[in-house]
């Protein structure tokens, strides 16, 4: 299968790690934004193809669907053209940056038909499947899902040290990851909703910190903290605090409570959460089906984020 890599940026590069340990796929083209950068990508994981411009990378022979790994505000209209040029298509996560066009992206799948995917990475890292699975099972009931998602972005550059081109956002970006998680492992759409955000920074324009509260029918409740403004520990903590157990996860990593490594690696494939998507991605292609994380089944968490942004201008 050869697909067509849409970005030159730190994501892309995770994407284009995860895919040289996948057989059967071929990045055959690499659209990037910054010539120099897309040149160099192209050059690093032996890309025979690179452009800027996003129809010619798709037009190459035999593509049959792009990885979206480009700047957020891109993610509905490239996700639009690339469905409407007849190719599937994965959406680094978010889909979009606001609940109309994430409708958008999902009434142009059921119009084409064409397999629409949005990597929420968290339902497929070992540590959450392994939760997962034992909520399935009913080994498990969640209580509380407590995340906390720290970075230190007081400039606007990306994870590779490069500037970029757009402002990232704790709400549609980072607080999507938990939102759809929380929703995913409750299998419920929360009843409450809640945020607050600090003050504005005076050169991005965006909150630097951000608190977040929601609760499901079933008692289940999440409290979601976040911050651009944190000089330490770096990444995102999940604490599942269940009625059978407390566990904590970072990315493909577990321990329970007592800090006491849990072997996730008997629970898939691979260790690698990214690695684990795209695989999903390309089964759901070659079998015809919906994907785990299909546009459809990732809008409810959009919709969420949605009551949370009119929560926040609320109380502004």
């Amino acid at each position: 299968m050869k697909i067509c890599m849409v970005g030159e940026g730190a994501f892309a590069h995770k994407h284009l790690d995860a895919l040289a340990r996948i057989d059967g796929v071929e990045v055959a083209s690499i659209a990037g934004g910054v010539a120099e950068h897309t040149r160099a990508a192209a050059a690093k994981y032996s890309i025979p193809h690179w452009t800027t411009d996003l129809d010619q990378g798709l037009s190459q022979p035999g593509v049959e669907a792009a990885i979206l790994a480009s700047p957020t505000p891109m993610h509905a209209d490239q996700a639009e053209r690339v469905m409407r040029a007849g190719k599937h298509v994965m959406i680094e996560i978010p889909m979009a940056d606001s609940l109309a066009d994430a409708e958008r992206v999902v009434e142009v799948q059921r119009e084409t038909g064409l397999v629409a995917m949005v990597d929420h990475v968290r339902r497929f890292n070992p540590s959450h499947q392994w939760v997962h699975n034992r909520i399935e099972s009913g080994e498990l009931t969640l209580q509380h899902l407590v995340c906390e998602t720290y970075f230190f972005r007081r400039t606007n550059m990306n994870a590779l040290g490069q500037p970029r081109s757009w402002t990232d956002h704790l709400l549609w970006h980072h607080a999507c990851h938990t939102v759809d998680l929380f929703q995913y492992q409750t299998g419920e759409t929360p009843s409450h909703v809640h945020a607050l955000q600090g003050p504005p920074h005076p050169e991005l324009g965006i909150a630097m910190d951000m608190s977040i509260g929601l609760a499901v029918p079933s008692g289940a409740v999440c409290t979601l903290s976040l911050s651009f403004n944190n000089d330490g520990p770096l990444g995102t903590f999940f604490r599942y605090i269940c009625d059978n157990g407390t566990y904590i996860a970072r990315y493909d990593d577990l321990v329970n409570g007592r800090q006491e490594p849990i072997d996730v690696s008997g629970v898939d494939v691979s260790m690698n959460g990214i690695e684990l998507a795209d695989r999903e991605f390309f089964a759901a292609i070659r079998e015809g089906r919906e994907p785990n994380a299909s546009a459809a089944q990732c809008l409810d968490a959009m919709r969420t984020l949605d009551r949370l942004e009119k929560s926040l201008a609320s109380v502004s």
